[in-house]
C-alpha cells in the first residue's frame, strides 16, 4: 500500500514537472506579448495608453470576440471604460464608444486617422475598391460612385426594386412551412444587387451559385491574416476569384450590349460618371466594384430588414401604427383596382423576371405592360391587397414608418463599428492614441449608453418623431451609417430598401412567429440571429378578419 502510494506521488510529481515548466512558458510569453505592445507607445506623449489586455501571442482576444460577440466588449467596456485597448485579427486595437470620442475620429479622417479595414478584407475586396482607398484616390471614387446614389438614379431603381421585393414576398408566402428570415432576407438583398444595381437578367441557377460563392466570401472576410491551404482568408481569396471571373463574362456581355433606353443601373451611371471626370475604369476595377456593390447592398442590409421584421413581430402596436399610416396615404387597396391602374395607368413596369410569371386577368390586350398579381395557384396563397409603385416623394410622406426604420437602426445597428488607421499620436479620455495602432469606433455601444437617449434599451421610434428627435442633441449619438467623409454612400439606397420592404410587408402579408421565442441576436462580424428567425408569411384578407394563429404576428 505504501509502495502504491510512493508510485502515485511520483506520478503527480512526474506530470507537473511536465506540466509546469509548459505553464510557465505560457505565462512569460503572456508577458512578453504585453511587452512587445506597451513598448510601441509614444514617448514624446506623457499620457499613459489605455486600459485593456492584447490577448496571447499572435491570436490576441481574437478568438474571445469571436465566440462572446456582444458580451466581450461589454464586458470590458465595463471593466475598463469607453476607450480600452486589445489585438483583435492580428492588429493593436483601441476600442472606442461615446458620441464625443467618435466624433474626433470621425471628423479626423486623412489628419489624425485614415480608413483601415482588417487585413483580411483588404485582401480579399482588393486595393480597387472604395472601402479600402484613401486620399486623393477615394476623393475621386467616391465622386464617381454618387452619381450611382443620387436621386435620380434611386428614383429609377426604385420600380424595379420594388418588384424583386414583391417576387420574393411571393415566394415566402407560398412557402407551406416557416421562412428562415435571415436566409430569405440575403437572397432578397442578392438579387436586388444583381438586378437592380448591376442590371442583370441571369438564370436562376446563376443567380443560385453565385449567392453561395458570395456568401463563402462573406463568411470569411473577417478572419485571421494566414494565407494557408485551409484558412479562413485563402476560402475567401477563393470565392473572390470565382465571382471575378463570373463577373467580367458578364460585365464584357452587357459593355457590348446597346444601353437600353428605359433602364439604368448603377454600372451606367458609374461608366457615365468615369466619362464625365475623363476616368477610364479598367477591367479589374469593374470587377471589384460590381463585388464592392453586392457586398454594399447584401449583408447589412439583410440585417437590417432580419431586425426590422423582427421588431415588427416584437411590438404589434408599432406594426398596426405603421400600417394605418400606409392606409392614410392610400398605400393599400383592392388587387383588382391595383390591376388595372398598373394596366391602364402612367406607370409602365420592367419587364419581369421569370419567377414573375402571374399576370391580371382582364388585362387590354391591346396594352402589354407586365401586371403583377403575388402568389402561387391556390387562391388561399394569392394576396388580397396591393402596394401602388412607389416614390421617393411618397416614401418620404411615411413620416412614422422612416421613425421606424431609424429606431431599428439605432437598436440592431448592422455592424459594430468602423476601423481606422491612426496617423499621428492624439489623446482621448485621458489615454494616448498612439501612431500605428488601429482604432475601432463602435456604433452599437455608442448607441446604447448615449446621454440623448431616454430609456435606450427600449424600443421606441417616437424617440425620432419631430416633437421628441432625440439625436438631434448631439448628431454623433447615431451613426448607423458612420459619418463625415466616409459616411456609407449607399445609405440612401438601404433606407429605400427597408421602406419599400416594410411598406409591402404590412400592406400585403400576416407575419406569424414559428417558434416559441424569439431569437437571440449575435453581433459579430454581423448582426444576426442565432439559430434564425423562423416565420410564417400569408398574404393578408383585404377588408376580412382573418383567423390567425395563437402566436405574435404582424
Amino acid at each position: 500500500m505504501f509502495g502504491h502510494d510512493i508510485c502515485l506521488v511520483s506520478a503527480l510529481l512526474a506530470a507537473a514537472g511536465a506540466v509546469l515548466p509548459a505553464l510557465l512558458l505560457l505565462v512569460v510569453s503572456r508577458l512578453l506579448w504585453e511587452l512587445r505592445w506597451s513598448i510601441t507607445r509614444d514617448r514624446t506623449c506623457k499620457l499613459p495608453l489605455p486600459q485593456g489586455s492584447m490577448g496571447w501571442p499572435l491570436v490576441g482576444e481574437t478568438f474571445h470576440w469571436l465566440f462572446q460577440g456582444s458580451s466581450f466588449h461589454i464586458s470590458r467596456r465595463e471593466k475598463h471604460g469607453n476607450v480600452f485597448k486589445t489585438h483583435l485579427l492580428g492588429k493593436p486595437l483601441i476600442r472606442v464608444t461615446g458620441p464625443e470620442n467618435i466624433r474626433k475620429i470621425l471628423l479626423g479622417e486623412h489628419t489624425l486617422v485614415c480608413t483601415q479595414w482588417p487585413q483580411s478584407t483588404r485582401i480579399i475586396l482588393g486595393p480597387n475598391t472604395l472601402v479600402n482607398s484613401v486620399g486623393d484616390l477615394h476623393k475621386r471614387k467616391r465622386k464617381i460612385l454618387a452619381k450611382v446614389f443620387s436621386r435620380g438614379a434611386l428614383e429609377a431603381y426604385l420600380t424595379r426594386l420594388q418588384d424583386v421585393v414583391k417576387t420574393e414576398i411571393a415566394k415566402w408566402c407560398s412557402e407551406a412551412g416557416s421562412m428562415d428570415v435571415y436566409t430569405a432576407a440575403k437572397s432578397l438583398t442578392f438579387r436586388i444587387a444583381v438586378r437592380v444595381l448591376l442590371g442583370l437578367r441571369l438564370e436562376e441557377q446563376q443567380i443560385t451559385s453565385l449567392s453561395k460563392t458570395f456568401e463563402q466570401l462573406m463568411n470569411n472576410l473577417f478572419s485571421l491574416p494566414i494565407d494557408t491551404p485551409i484558412s479562413g482568408l485563402r476560402k475567401g481569396i477563393r470565392a473572390r476569384e470565382i465571382l471575378h471571373s463570373a463577373m467580367e463574362k458578364i460585365i464584357e456581355e452587357k459593355l457590348k450590349k446597346q444601353q437600353s433606353s428605359d433602364y439604368c443601373d448603377a454600372f451606367d451611371y458609374m461608366l457615365s460618371s468615369a466619362k464625365e471626370d475623363d476616368y477610364e475604369l479598367t477591367m479589374q476595377e469593374l470587377k471589384e466594384t460590381a463585388v464592392e456593390l453586392i457586398f454594399a447592398a447584401h449583408s447589412t442590409t439583410a440585417s437590417a430588414s432580419t431586425s426590422l421584421i423582427l421588431q415588427l413581430l416584437r411590438h404589434p402596436d408599432v406594426s398596426e401604427r405603421a400600417r394605418a399610416e400606409l392606409e392614410s396615404e392610400g398605400l393599400i387597396g383592392d388587387v383588382h383596382g391595383y390591376c388595372r391602374s398598373r394596366c391602364h395607368g402612367n406607370v409602365i413596369s420592367e419587364e419581369s423576371d421569370a419567377a414573375e410569371k402571374s399576370t391580371c386577368e382582364g388585362r387590354s390586350s391591346m396594352n402589354k405592360t407586365p401586371c403583377f398579381e403575388a402568389g402561387d395557384k391556390e387562391e388561399g396563397h394569392r394576396s388580397r391587397t396591393h402596394v401602388p409603385y412607389l416614390s421617393l416623394e411618397k416614401l418620404s410622406q411615411l413620416s412614422y414608418l422612416d421613425c421606424v426604420v431609424k429606431e431599428v437602426l439605432r437598436f440592431l445597428p448592422p455592424v459594430s463599428g468602423g476601423y481606422r488607421t491612426v496617423l499621428q499620436t492624439f489623446e482621448l479620455n485621458g489615454y494616448q492614441i498612439p501612431k500605428g495602432w488601429s482604432v475601432m469606433y463602435s456604433i452599437r455601444d455608442t448607441h446604447e449608453t448615449a446621454e440623448a437617449y431616454q430609456n435606450p434599451d427600449l424600443f421606441d421610434p417616437d424617440r425620432f418623431c419631430a416633437d421628441r428627435n432625440e439625436s438631434k442633441t448631439d448628431r454623433f449619438s447615431y451613426v448607423p451609417f458612420g459619418g463625415g467623409v466616409r459616411r456609407c454612400i449607399g445609405r440612401e439606397l438601404a433606407l429605400i430598401v427597408l421602406k419599400t420592404l416594410a411598406v409591402e410587408l404590412l400592406a400585403t402579408v400576416d407575419c406569424t412567429l414559428a417558434t416559441k421565442t424569439y431569437p437571440r441576436m449575435q453581433t459579430v462580424p454581423i448582426v444576426h440571429p442565432v439559430n434564425g428567425l423562423h416565420v410564417f408569411f400569408n398574404y393578408r384578407t383585404h377588408g376580412v378578419e382573418r383567423n390567425r394563429r395563437e402566436s405574435t404576428h404582424i
